[in-house]
């Protein structure tokens, strides 16, 4: 699967979108990476202990206690968020909508995870599937994109 110049532009989209609507800090970074299901699978194999491919994996960077920085500007990283083209994919198919509304929802769900929501719960899991339509809707990506 080859990464069009569309689904690069929504994958930006979201993440700008995204950023906008927490007040994240216009210097922030994120990485991501759009990765085939052996490489997702061993993360999530190593990280999770799962032995399975999954769609999306976030690593946040600002867990834990940092060393203070006196000087120099700050860096705000927040983290990883790994995406599985092939599980996107197949969902879209699955979920009858684009490969952009997947990846859309995707890079969504996994800045979520790097601002602390989780899923854990299901009261936690409305709430995240409420931000989550909401960005996507903020850019009038819906089902049916």
């Amino acid at each position: 699967m080859i990464v069009t110049p569309q689904l690069e532009q929504t994958l930006i989209a979201v993440l700008k979108k995204t950023a906008e609507l927490y007040a994240i800090e216009p210097h922030a970074e994120v990485s991501v990476v759009l990765a085939d299901d052996q490489y997702i699978q061993q993360l999530n194999a190593d990280y999770r202990g799962k032995n399975c491919p999954t769609d999306v994996l976030s690593f946040a960077l600002n867990e834990g206690d940092e060393p203070e920085v006196i000087d120099g500007p700050e860096e705000v990283l927040l983290g990883d968020i790994i995406i599985s083209l092939e599980t996107a994919i197949r969902q879209a198919d699955e979920y009858g909508h684009t490969l952009e509304r997947e990846i859309a929802f995707l890079t969504v769900h996994g800045m979520l995870h790097l601002l602390g929501y989780d899923h854990e719960a299901e009261e936690d899991r409305v709430e995240m599937r409420r931000e989550e339509e909401a960005v996507l809707a903020n850019l009038g990506i819906n089902r049916e994109f």
